[in-house]
Protein backbone atom coordinates (compact mmCIF):
# COMPACT_ATOMS: atom_id res chain seq x y z
CA UNK A 1 0.00 0.00 0.00
CA UNK A 2 1.09 3.39 -0.63
CA UNK A 3 1.47 6.30 1.72
CA UNK A 4 1.96 9.43 0.32
CA UNK A 5 0.03 11.48 2.72
CA UNK A 6 3.19 12.23 5.06
CA UNK A 7 6.64 12.12 4.58
CA UNK A 8 8.66 8.77 4.75
CA UNK A 9 10.91 10.31 7.44
CA UNK A 10 10.47 8.31 10.82
CA UNK A 11 10.52 11.15 12.47
CA UNK A 12 7.30 12.68 10.39
CA UNK A 13 5.71 9.42 10.69
CA UNK A 14 5.90 9.04 14.80
CA UNK A 15 4.64 13.06 15.23
CA UNK A 16 1.81 12.19 12.76
CA UNK A 17 0.78 9.00 15.22
CA UNK A 18 1.41 11.27 18.00
CA UNK A 19 -1.11 14.09 16.27
CA UNK A 20 -3.53 11.77 15.40
CA UNK A 21 -3.24 10.66 18.93
CA UNK A 22 -4.16 13.73 20.69
CA UNK A 23 -7.14 14.01 17.79
CA UNK A 24 -8.89 11.06 19.70
CA UNK A 25 -7.30 11.35 23.38
CA UNK A 26 -10.48 11.18 25.10
CA UNK A 27 -12.31 8.08 23.45
CA UNK A 28 -8.23 6.52 22.66
CA UNK A 29 -7.57 5.74 18.80
CA UNK A 30 -7.54 1.77 17.70
CA UNK A 31 -4.41 0.93 15.13
CA UNK A 32 -7.02 0.39 12.01
CA UNK A 33 -8.46 4.11 12.66
CA UNK A 34 -4.85 5.81 13.49
CA UNK A 35 -3.78 4.02 10.14
CA UNK A 36 -6.40 5.53 8.06
CA UNK A 37 -5.76 8.84 9.62
CA UNK A 38 -2.54 9.26 9.05
CA UNK A 39 -2.56 7.72 5.70
CA UNK A 40 -0.02 4.55 6.67
CA UNK A 41 -0.49 0.74 6.65
CA UNK A 42 -1.48 -1.54 9.53
CA UNK A 43 1.62 -2.76 10.54
CA UNK A 44 3.71 0.71 10.18
CA UNK A 45 1.17 2.53 12.43
CA UNK A 46 1.34 -0.71 14.68
CA UNK A 47 5.11 -0.55 15.10
CA UNK A 48 5.46 2.74 15.73
CA UNK A 49 2.95 2.94 18.36
CA UNK A 50 4.81 0.40 19.91
CA UNK A 51 7.74 2.46 20.18
CA UNK A 52 5.83 4.99 21.46
CA UNK A 53 4.68 2.78 24.46
CA UNK A 54 8.27 1.46 24.86
CA UNK A 55 9.11 4.70 25.22
CA UNK A 56 5.68 5.34 28.20
CA UNK A 57 4.40 8.63 25.54
CA UNK A 58 1.65 5.83 24.46
CA UNK A 59 -0.47 4.00 26.98
CA UNK A 60 -3.10 0.76 25.88
CA UNK A 61 -5.96 0.56 27.30
CA UNK A 62 -6.07 -3.49 27.98
CA UNK A 63 -9.55 -4.09 27.78
CA UNK A 64 -10.38 -1.87 24.25
CA UNK A 65 -6.87 -2.20 22.86
CA UNK A 66 -7.40 1.82 21.96
CA UNK A 67 -4.19 3.79 22.58
CA UNK A 68 -3.68 7.55 24.07
CA UNK A 69 -0.87 9.73 24.49
CA UNK A 70 0.61 8.61 27.92
CA UNK A 71 0.99 10.74 31.31
CA UNK A 72 5.06 10.85 30.19
CA UNK A 73 4.21 12.90 27.32
CA UNK A 74 2.19 15.27 29.11
CA UNK A 75 4.58 15.49 31.97
CA UNK A 76 7.59 16.34 29.10
CA UNK A 77 5.34 18.70 27.77
CA UNK A 78 4.64 20.21 31.01
CA UNK A 79 8.97 20.65 31.46
CA UNK A 80 9.24 21.96 28.48
CA UNK A 81 7.01 24.47 29.95
CA UNK A 82 6.94 28.43 28.06
CA UNK A 83 10.09 30.61 27.25
CA UNK A 84 7.09 32.84 28.49
CA UNK A 85 4.13 32.66 31.16
CA UNK A 86 1.11 34.65 31.35
CA UNK A 87 2.36 38.10 32.48
CA UNK A 88 5.65 38.25 30.31
CA UNK A 89 3.68 37.42 27.17
CA UNK A 90 1.16 39.82 28.59
CA UNK A 91 3.13 43.03 29.57
CA UNK A 92 3.75 44.40 25.98
CA UNK A 93 0.04 44.39 25.74
CA UNK A 94 -1.14 45.74 29.08
CA UNK A 95 1.96 49.02 28.11
CA UNK A 96 0.33 49.37 24.68
CA UNK A 97 -3.54 49.65 26.35
CA UNK A 98 -2.21 51.78 29.19
CA UNK A 99 -0.35 54.53 26.28
CA UNK A 100 -2.92 53.97 24.24
CA UNK A 101 -6.13 54.98 26.39
CA UNK A 102 -4.46 56.82 29.24
CA UNK A 103 -5.96 54.46 31.74
CA UNK A 104 -4.85 51.50 34.42
CA UNK A 105 -4.69 48.18 32.40
CA UNK A 106 -5.06 45.36 34.60
CA UNK A 107 -4.56 41.16 33.83
CA UNK A 108 -6.13 39.10 35.91
CA UNK A 109 -5.89 35.22 35.48
CA UNK A 110 -8.11 32.22 36.92
CA UNK A 111 -7.39 30.91 40.23
CA UNK A 112 -9.77 28.25 41.19
CA UNK A 113 -12.57 30.11 42.61
CA UNK A 114 -10.97 33.64 42.23
CA UNK A 115 -9.29 36.39 40.09
CA UNK A 116 -6.23 37.29 40.67
CA UNK A 117 -4.30 40.55 40.09
CA UNK A 118 -0.92 38.78 37.89
CA UNK A 119 0.32 42.71 36.87
CA UNK A 120 -1.18 46.24 36.17
CA UNK A 121 -0.24 49.39 34.17
CA UNK A 122 -0.99 52.41 36.07
CA UNK A 123 -2.25 55.38 33.78
CA UNK A 124 -2.46 58.63 35.48
CA UNK A 125 -5.92 58.78 37.19
CA UNK A 126 -6.14 57.68 40.82
CA UNK A 127 -8.58 54.42 40.83
CA UNK A 128 -9.43 51.80 43.53
CA UNK A 129 -10.75 48.55 42.46
CA UNK A 130 -11.55 45.10 43.47
CA UNK A 131 -8.41 43.17 43.20
CA UNK A 132 -5.96 46.28 44.26
CA UNK A 133 -2.17 46.01 43.51
CA UNK A 134 -0.63 43.06 42.10
CA UNK A 135 -1.40 40.11 43.75
CA UNK A 136 -4.82 40.65 45.18
CA UNK A 137 -7.49 38.55 44.50
CA UNK A 138 -11.75 38.56 44.12
CA UNK A 139 -14.06 36.13 43.51
CA UNK A 140 -15.16 35.34 40.37
CA UNK A 141 -18.34 37.28 39.67
CA UNK A 142 -17.26 40.59 41.26
CA UNK A 143 -15.83 43.37 39.40
CA UNK A 144 -15.72 43.25 35.52
CA UNK A 145 -12.65 41.44 35.03
CA UNK A 146 -13.34 38.28 37.30
CA UNK A 147 -17.13 38.63 35.28
CA UNK A 148 -15.36 38.20 32.14
CA UNK A 149 -13.79 35.04 33.05
CA UNK A 150 -17.01 33.77 34.72
CA UNK A 151 -18.94 34.30 31.68
CA UNK A 152 -16.96 32.42 29.86
CA UNK A 153 -16.11 29.62 31.38
CA UNK A 154 -17.96 26.23 30.23
CA UNK A 155 -21.22 25.96 31.57
CA UNK A 156 -20.17 23.06 34.22
CA UNK A 157 -17.52 25.04 35.13
CA UNK A 158 -19.58 27.92 35.12
CA UNK A 159 -22.56 26.65 37.08
CA UNK A 160 -20.05 24.96 40.05
CA UNK A 161 -18.07 28.71 40.44
CA UNK A 162 -21.47 30.08 40.86
CA UNK A 163 -22.73 27.63 43.71
CA UNK A 164 -19.59 28.02 45.13
CA UNK A 165 -19.60 32.02 45.07
CA UNK A 166 -22.82 33.03 45.70
CA UNK A 167 -22.59 33.53 49.23
CA UNK A 168 -19.47 35.67 49.16
CA UNK A 169 -20.72 37.67 46.17
CA UNK A 170 -24.10 38.61 48.08
CA UNK A 171 -21.87 40.52 50.54
CA UNK A 172 -21.15 43.26 48.38
CA UNK A 173 -25.12 44.17 48.77
CA UNK A 174 -26.28 44.51 45.34
CA UNK A 175 -26.13 40.63 43.72
CA UNK A 176 -28.28 37.61 43.98
CA UNK A 177 -28.37 34.94 41.89
CA UNK A 178 -30.77 36.71 39.30
CA UNK A 179 -28.53 39.41 38.98
CA UNK A 180 -24.85 37.38 38.69
CA UNK A 181 -27.36 35.38 35.95
CA UNK A 182 -28.35 38.35 34.32
CA UNK A 183 -24.86 40.03 34.10
CA UNK A 184 -23.03 36.56 33.24
CA UNK A 185 -25.88 36.28 29.66
CA UNK A 186 -25.48 40.51 29.24
CA UNK A 187 -21.65 39.65 29.59
CA UNK A 188 -21.42 36.57 26.94
CA UNK A 189 -23.94 38.84 24.94
CA UNK A 190 -21.68 41.39 24.10
CA UNK A 191 -18.37 39.89 24.36
CA UNK A 192 -16.77 41.96 27.57
CA UNK A 193 -17.68 43.11 30.81
CA UNK A 194 -18.54 46.46 30.98
CA UNK A 195 -20.66 48.75 33.41
CA UNK A 196 -20.72 51.20 36.61
CA UNK A 197 -22.28 48.92 39.17
CA UNK A 198 -21.56 51.44 41.84
CA UNK A 199 -19.96 48.97 44.18
CA UNK A 200 -16.84 51.42 44.03
CA UNK A 201 -18.41 55.02 43.88
CA UNK A 202 -17.17 56.74 40.70
CA UNK A 203 -15.25 54.31 39.26
CA UNK A 204 -15.81 52.36 36.00
CA UNK A 205 -14.01 49.48 34.21
CA UNK A 206 -14.39 47.55 31.12
CA UNK A 207 -12.76 43.73 30.71
CA UNK A 208 -12.43 40.96 28.24
CA UNK A 209 -12.12 37.38 28.53
CA UNK A 210 -8.82 35.69 27.24
CA UNK A 211 -9.48 32.50 26.05
CA UNK A 212 -7.32 29.26 25.77
CA UNK A 213 -7.19 27.54 22.63
CA UNK A 214 -10.32 25.60 23.50
CA UNK A 215 -12.42 28.86 24.26
CA UNK A 216 -11.95 28.64 27.76
CA UNK A 217 -11.54 31.74 30.10
CA UNK A 218 -8.44 31.77 31.98
CA UNK A 219 -7.65 35.82 32.27
CA UNK A 220 -8.99 38.49 31.59
CA UNK A 221 -7.73 41.86 30.48
CA UNK A 222 -9.23 45.33 32.12
CA UNK A 223 -9.65 48.71 32.34
CA UNK A 224 -9.83 50.60 35.57
CA UNK A 225 -11.24 54.37 35.23
CA UNK A 226 -13.51 56.78 36.32
CA UNK A 227 -16.75 56.84 35.46
CA UNK A 228 -16.50 59.87 33.26
CA UNK A 229 -13.98 58.28 30.76
CA UNK A 230 -16.05 55.46 30.20
CA UNK A 231 -19.29 57.15 28.55
CA UNK A 232 -21.44 55.33 25.47
CA UNK A 233 -19.21 57.39 23.11
CA UNK A 234 -15.63 55.93 24.46
CA UNK A 235 -16.92 52.76 25.23
CA UNK A 236 -16.77 51.06 21.83
CA UNK A 237 -12.99 52.22 21.58
CA UNK A 238 -11.73 50.89 24.51
CA UNK A 239 -13.68 47.56 24.34
CA UNK A 240 -12.22 47.41 20.52
CA UNK A 241 -8.68 48.04 21.55
CA UNK A 242 -9.08 44.93 24.58
CA UNK A 243 -10.71 42.53 22.43
CA UNK A 244 -7.98 43.07 19.84
CA UNK A 245 -5.00 42.32 22.49
CA UNK A 246 -6.63 39.12 24.04
CA UNK A 247 -7.43 37.82 20.57
CA UNK A 248 -3.70 38.50 19.48
CA UNK A 249 -2.61 36.99 23.48
CA UNK A 250 -4.86 34.10 23.17
CA UNK A 251 -2.92 31.59 20.86
CA UNK A 252 0.32 32.36 22.24
CA UNK A 253 -0.87 30.79 25.67
CA UNK A 254 1.04 27.31 26.49
CA UNK A 255 -1.70 25.31 28.15
CA UNK A 256 0.96 23.92 30.56
CA UNK A 257 2.18 27.87 31.45
CA UNK A 258 2.06 27.35 35.21
CA UNK A 259 0.45 30.56 35.80
CA UNK A 260 -2.50 29.30 34.28
CA UNK A 261 -2.99 26.61 37.19
CA UNK A 262 -1.09 28.71 39.72
CA UNK A 263 -1.07 32.30 39.17
CA UNK A 264 -0.26 33.27 42.89
CA UNK A 265 3.02 31.05 42.50
CA UNK A 266 4.17 32.94 39.58
CA UNK A 267 4.35 36.23 41.62
CA UNK A 268 6.84 35.01 43.55
CA UNK A 269 9.75 37.35 44.21
CA UNK A 270 7.96 40.27 42.02
CA UNK A 271 7.90 43.56 43.40
CA UNK A 272 8.61 47.06 42.44
CA UNK A 273 11.52 47.21 39.35
CA UNK A 274 10.64 43.57 38.15
CA UNK A 275 8.18 44.24 35.68
CA UNK A 276 4.89 45.48 37.66
CA UNK A 277 4.07 48.66 38.28
CA UNK A 278 2.86 49.97 41.79
CA UNK A 279 -0.60 50.25 42.19
CA UNK A 280 -2.04 53.56 43.43
CA UNK A 281 -5.13 52.72 45.39
CA UNK A 282 -7.24 55.90 46.95
CA UNK A 283 -7.37 55.40 50.80
CA UNK A 284 -10.61 53.00 51.29
CA UNK A 285 -10.27 51.02 48.15
CA UNK A 286 -11.47 47.61 48.48
CA UNK A 287 -8.21 45.43 48.04
CA UNK A 288 -9.35 42.79 44.89
CA UNK A 289 -10.67 43.95 40.17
Amino acid sequence: MDEPQISTGGVARVFAVIRALGAVQAEGGRVTQLARSVGLTHATTHRLLAQLLAEGLVEQDERSKRYRLGLDFFALAAQAGNPGDLRTLARPALLRLCGSLGDTIFLLARSGFDAVCLDRAEGPFPIRSFTGDVGGRIALGVGQGALAILAFLPEAEREEVIRFNLARVREYGVYDEVYLRTEIERTRGLGYAGRNTGLLEGMAGVAVPVLDREGRAVAALSVGTISDRLNAERLPTVVELLQREAQALSPRLHPFDASLRRPAQSLAGAGPGEGVAAGRIVPGAQAGR
